[in-house]
């Protein structure tokens, strides 16, 4: 999840673009093109209009409704702004009463449960008059998809990285261009840095707030094992995998100390580490240099990411966000809300990719994400414009972006939450005492879980 998910920092606000979308089939259903021109009005909500805090955003969102109006003037936008986009607190409760937005923003981790509760449109007849959609990734679109159904489209997909300190490398004797690619190197880089002088960490790691357990399963998954069983009903992280997750932080905090003393950190410990430029490595997206030069002092130079180690040909923790549709949303609703989330989030160079405004706004340009279309005619049409546009070393990334080809994104686990949380326990007893028993650390928190995943389901 990125550091919005955590609710600690900036949510990746798309606009996405003005574009055309191919006629209707002309046959008994509505094409999504006969629906934007030739019908009567058509007014829609749509949610997660960036807030008026968010004023450069909040700028772009307006000008997008605007010149969509004009495009499609039988259909009105009605904006809805909320910060964060869900609230935990009222998000079910809407569902529950289908007083959610005609389209209504969703993150990943809920897509399948608000399906199978019969939340969400089933917009499979539509969704094929939307050119942008051939070129999504199937990993990405098939976050929305039942069976053979569609009910919805991404606008954001990421996957976690190892975020690293360039500058660092370099006094290390370290090649910041080429990034550690595997934990043994992981562990020797950090050695270096640590050694560094007083004050400097080589390697962070969360363990508390939910957090600890959430970096198991990015670093669980990069070496191919899995948080749960394919029936979803039974943990499956007390495996060899899990154990080298917890036996590789162990040597670096205890045998190398490579890892601080300061132990039980949380999100905002380790954004301020690496802010401070005495943090060398930590697993996380590629925001998180947005946020730790936006909200913690850094500079986007100083900065690169490359994949989770190990995890090419394998598996990262990946999430994201997109739209759905109100199940009481009529056709000719479904197909102006299509038709918008064209224009607005899935067109290279407008909305969310039109990465030229966003320059001209003093926003930055260039981090690779969101990733929608992979290496695709579109998703290279996107990084070119990144390249144009961009407002930070594209170059920082490119390890990251490389490694993607061969990683496949992975979602977070069910009761991702209660199972991270079981797994804080286990992270912070590797991390703060020197004899942590990890084969028994693995094996309560295996019980715990089996527990919490035996309830509903």
């Amino acid at each position: 999840m990125t550091t919005r998910r955590r609710g600690l920092s900036l949510l990746l606000v798309a606009g996405l673009g003005l574009g055309a979308v191919s006629c209707g089939s002309g046959d008994d259903k509505p094409g999504a093109q006969g629906s934007g021109g030739a019908d009567g009005p058509v007014k829609i909500t749509v949610g997660c209009q960036p807030p008026k805090s968010n004023a450069k955003e909040r700028e772009g969102w307006d000008a997008d409704v605007v010149a969509f109006q004009k495009l499609h003037p039988n259909i009105t936008i009605e904006s809805k702004d909320a910060f964060p986009c869900i609230n935990p607190d009222t998000f079910q409760a809407k569902l529950a009463g289908g007083s959610q937005e005609d389209v209504f923003y969703v993150y990943y981790t809920d897509v399948q449960k608000i399906i199978k509760a019969r939340q969400a449109a089933d917009i499979s007849q539509y969704i094929g008059d939307v050119k942008a959609t051939k070129d999504l990734r199937p990993d990405v679109q098939g976050v929305f998809k039942s069976e053979d159904k569609t009910y919805g489209v991404p606008r954001n997909n990421y996957n976690m990285g190892l975020v690293y300190n360039r500058k660092l490398f370099t006094q290390a004797g370290l090649n910041p261009d080429t990034p550690p690619k595997t934990w043994a190197e992981v562990q020797a880089a950090a050695k270096k840095i640590a050694g560094l002088g007083a004050g400097y960490t080589g390697f962070g790691e969360y363990s508390a707030g939910n957090t600890g357990g959430w970096h198991f399963a990015a670093s669980l998954y990069a070496r191919g094992g899995s948080m749960v069983g394919e029936d979803g009903k039974t943990a499956a992280f007390n495996s060899a995998e899990g154990k080298a997750v917890l036996e590789n932080l162990k040597t670096m905090r205890w045998n190398d100390n490579a890892m601080g003393s300061k132990q039980l950190l949380q999100w905002e410990d380790l954004m301020r580490m690496m802010g401070s430029g005495k943090l060398g490595m930590m697993i996380g997206a590629p925001d998180v240099v947005q946020s730790v030069n936006n909200d913690f002092q850094g500079k986007f130079e100083d900065y690169g990411v490359t994949a989770v180690p190990e995890s090419e040909g394998k598996s990262s923790l990946s999430g994201g966000d997109g739209y759905m549709f109100n199940p009481k949303a009529t056709p000719e609703k479904i197909n102006a809300g299509l038709l918008w989330l064209e224009f607005h989030e899935l067109t290279p160079g407008q909305g969310q990719f039109n990465y030229q405004r966003a320059k001209e706004q003093g926003r930055p340009v260039g981090l690779p994400i969101p990733d929608l279309y992979g290496d695709s005619a579109t998703g290279k049409e996107i990084v070119a414009l990144r390249k144009q546009f961009a407002t930070v070393p594209v170059d920082h990334f490119t390890p990251y972006v490389t490694a993607q080809a061969s990683i496949t994104n992975k979602l977070e686990p069910p009761k991702a939450q209660e199972l991270y949380a079981v797994l804080d326990v286990a992270m912070s007893a590797v991390l703060t005492r020197q004899d942590a028993d990890i084969d028994k650390l693995l094996s309560d928190a295996e019980s715990k879980a089996n527990k919490i995943l035996a309830k509903n389901t």
